[in-house]
């Protein structure tokens, strides 16, 4: 699974406290097990209702036992029977909306197979009434649209069965450490398309204009990864040595499908190659849906789901890149980890999770080179490190919510763990270790320490040490670094203090010695608070680069002088050697400073020029002026249309008619990002130009730099006899990131609105927004648009002597939130 990633819509990093965690999150027991599963379902879109039958095939575990305890939320049981010579014979149980506790008709004893049948019906619209551990959004089964009355939205039903809400529409033992078999016949309507896990069998047309499709799944799968879609989609079809490999897109994307997800074929043959298994299960679908808004995607063993707002891309967007393809890729890579084999408890989530945040990498590394492989990493390192995850463990026992799992220590930092990992043992050594733990483990279920244990076999070396501190235990190294050089004994040291608080890491590195073009590593391992390295040297080094594959978790502060940065990244020249000389320097006004920025915004990678051009927008005027007419440059001729975007919004900053032409040309750029930047810098030019632009602009669809672009001059420059259709058009926008995105701007336009009535339509407007969010996104949004929004309103028509307008601002905020009155003295 992938989380969102976006500001309103992402997977929380963690669920608020309710209390400390004492519950120790054990794999859950086994005492029957999953063999197989039928299900044949139906559905009343009138009622978003689906009436179901599920065959269960099972055995007890080890003992015999005379009972059955299946997960079932919030369904109407019609009967439970056990298959007998082909009857149904009634079995007594018990159900509490939850769990269905099942008497059998006599004691199995280990081993021994059985078949229940159960007649029920899911009702995932009342999952929330009930008290189900779920959060109020996850509901299993999802229909959208199911009566038509929203407009320009598809009908849709979809499923999403992580962690537990599979159990919402089928009974089940709904633990990741069960796995079975299983096959789906769904009957639709006509004229919408099927897709589930495994192969499509067979099709039956009914004589009341419904469909009858039988899907089947023969391998073995966690009971999570089973999954159901129902719409209408154009099917495009690629292959991967026989297989099909399809991608079901909404009828406008089907001219670009190929652009979005056409690498696919590609990724699998790679990801076959160097885990060593080949691509195991007999089809791999991709399939995108509406409204998904609590995940990115699920990687539903050969049927992935992907949210609309990510993979949706349309054929401008694609001109600046994929934006999703590590979202692919992700999802793919967990068709190996994660449904080949599956993690056994949500404590263990970094067996699934870990693993394909680090695929992410593997594959812009192989794909694109090791600059763009060596960014993706670093993004992950700084995503982990800024967003407060340094509490929680890896593999973590305690949590108050099994959500809590899906979070940048489980993604990014396992990720990044692992690439460390790789470095340590080699590359050779970490895909046969993989190629081990998934011979060893296949359709079946594993933990961290069946990693570890892997690890050793191959390599022959006791990890337990890196286990343990990487796995068990929080945090990460915070290293100071300086240097000296001892010209009478020809030695050159390096100090190296671990200064985070607790235990000290054990920390393998390779350090680089340089002395002109010459080029020495030592491979040194640090274990101490404080660490003193001494080389050998002639003279003092030109540079020593710690790590020298910049591959190391941590935060540090490095000493090293602006020469030895300039030589870094002239020498050592890895993505991160020049971004971290790129940072030293940014803002020092001397010559070697100002040569070294000059060299990064002609460096052959454009990933270096676009942060050189990031780093000079925050520097003085002084600055920027020595660089306009090399920014000019990139802006009209990189081969890159993000670097050239970015160098547009640089040169906005100037102001200057001189560009007044370049920015109205870039306008109807086929890319988004340059589009957008330069309706921007057009508007700070020229605002009166820029908002005829944007009027024109919004009469096309548009989306991403260029849409936000076309709402900022909207909102930002409309005059007051305009409101109307300014606040129509923050009104009529889909619920969601982009119109969480508007309401700042909105805002800031309502703060010039004297008239009464049309002021506290739009505080309405904001308010109806508000209260539409769902129940899982209000710690993180609530501050947002209560204090820094709807407080910020109720300041403004203060200041402007406009009390009547401030009460009403504050009669919308919750008691704590209201602004103080203040007094006048201040």
């Amino acid at each position: 699974m992938l989380c969102s990633l976006t500001s309103f819509s992402q997977k929380p990093d963690s669920i608020k406290e309710n209390g400390p965690k004492k519950i120790y999150r054990a794999s859950a027991t086994k005492i029957n097990d999953l063999v197989h599963t039928k299900l044949e379902v139906s559905f009343d879109y009138s009622k978003s209702w689906m009436y179901g039958k599920a065959w269960i095939t099972l055995y007890p575990h080890f003992y015999a036992t005379d009972s059955l305890n299946l997960d079932a939320k919030g369904m109407t049981i019609n009967g439970i029977f056990v298959i007998k010579s082909g009857k149904q014979l009634p079995l007594k149980y018990t159900y509490d909306n939850k769990n269905l506790r099942i008497t059998l008709d006599k004691s199995y004893r280990g081993g021994e197979k059985y078949t229940i049948f159960i007649d029920y019906i899911s009702k995932p619209n009342d999952i929330s009434k009930i008290g189900c551990d779920l959060p109020a959004s996850e509901k299993g089964l999802y229909f959208v649209n199911p009566l038509g009355s929203e407009k320009n939205k598809p009908t849709q039903i979809w499923t999403q069965g992580e962690t537990e809400s599979n159990s919402c529409w089928f009974p089940t033992i709904d633990k990741p450490n069960q796995k079975t078999t299983d096959e789906i016949s769904m009957t639709v309507p006509a004229k919408y398309q099927t897709l589930s896990n495994g192969l499509l069998v067979s099709q039956k047309k009914n004589i009341d204009g419904t469909r009858t499709d039988l899907w089947k799944m023969n391998l073995p799968h966690a009971p999570y990864l089973m999954m159901m879609v129902v719409g209408e989609f154009s099917i495009i079809k690629d292959s991967y040595k026989g297989k099909e490999v399809s991608y079901y897109v909404e009828k406008e994307y089907a001219p670009v499908a190929r652009k979005i997800f056409g690498l696919t074929p590609e990724m699998i043959a790679f990801f076959s190659k160097i885990t060593g298994v080949d691509y195991p299960w007999a089809k791999y679908s991709q399939v995108v849906v509406r409204d998904y808004n609590t995940f990115g995607a699920m990687e539903n063993t050969t049927a992935t789901l992907h949210g609309s707002t990510y993979a949706n891309l349309d054929a401008r967007q694609l001109v600046d890149g994929n934006s999703w393809e590590f979202g692919i890729a992700h999802e793919l890579f967990h068709q190996w980890f994660g449904d080949y084999v599956t993690t056994e408890s949500w404590s263990n989530t970094t067996v699934n999770e870990s693993f394909a945040d680090l695929s992410e990498t593997l594959w812009y590394e192989y794909k694109y080179g090791k600059d763009r492989g060596d960014e993706h990493n670093y993004k992950g390192m700084r995503d982990y490190l800024n967003r407060g995850g340094e509490s929680n463990d890896l593999v973590r026992f305690y949590y108050n919510n099994r959500e809590e799992m899906f979070d940048v220590v489980s993604y990014q930092k396992g990720g990044r763990i692992l690439n460390m990992l790789r470095n340590y043992v080699g590359d050779s050594a970490f895909y046969k270790s993989l190629n081990l733990v998934l011979k060893t483990k296949k359709f079946q279920s594993a933990e961290a320490q069946d990693l570890r244990l892997a690890f050793e076999e191959v390599t022959g070396e006791d990890l337990n040490w890196f286990w343990n501190q990487w796995y068990y235990r929080n945090g990460h190294p915070k290293l100071d670094i300086s240097y000296d050089y001892d010209a009478s004994k020809q030695v050159a040291k390096v100090y190296i203090k671990q200064t985070q608080d607790g235990k000290e890491f054990k920390l393998p590195l390779a350090v680089d010695v340089y002395q002109g073009a010459d080029k020495k590593r030592f491979h040194v391992v640090i274990d101490q608070k404080a660490d003193t390295l001494t080389f050998p040297a002639s003279s003092r080094p030109d540079l020593i680069n710690v790590d020298g594959d910049k591959i190391l978790l941590c935060e540090k502060t490095d000493h090293k002088t602006l020469e030895n940065f300039i030589f870094q990244y002239q020498h050592a020249g890895l993505y991160v050697d020049k971004r971290e000389a790129i940072d030293f320097v940014a803002g020092k006004n001397d010559s070697k400073s100002l040569d070294l920025i000059k060299t990064a915004l002609k460096d052959n990678y454009g990933g270096i020029r676009t942060y050189a051009i990031r780093r000079l927008k925050t520097m003085n005027d002084s600055i920027k002026n020595i660089f306009e007419s090399t920014v000019a440059d990139l802006a009209k001729n990189d081969p890159k249309s993000v670097v050239r975007a970015d160098a547009i919004e640089f040169l906005g900053k100037f102001k200057k008619e001189l560009y007044k032409d370049l920015f109205l040309k870039s306008i109807k750029d086929s890319s988004y990002s340059i589009a957008g930047n330069s309706l921007l810098a057009l508007a700070a030019l020229d605002s009166i130009t820029a908002l005829d632009q944007a009027k024109a602009l919004s009469a096309n669809p548009s989306k991403e730099s260029l849409l936000d672009a076309i709402n900022i001059v909207i909102f930002k420059y409309s005059p007051m006899s305009e409101f109307d259709s300014v606040a129509a058009r923050f009104e009529d926008y889909p619920f969601g990131n982009s119109k969480f995105s508007l309401v700042d701007p909105f805002s800031n336009y309502l703060k010039h609105v004297k008239d009464p009535v049309q002021f506290k339509h739009g505080v309405d407007l904001i308010v109806s927004f508000r209260d539409a969010t769902p129940e899982q996104y209000l710690q993180y949004v609530l501050p947002f648009l209560n204090g820094r929004i709807l407080s910020g309103l109720a300041i403004a028509a203060q200041a402007e002597g406009l009390t009547e307008l401030s009460d009403y601002v504050n009669s919308k905020l919750p008691a704590q939130t209201k602004e103080p009155e203040k007094s006048e003295n201040h």
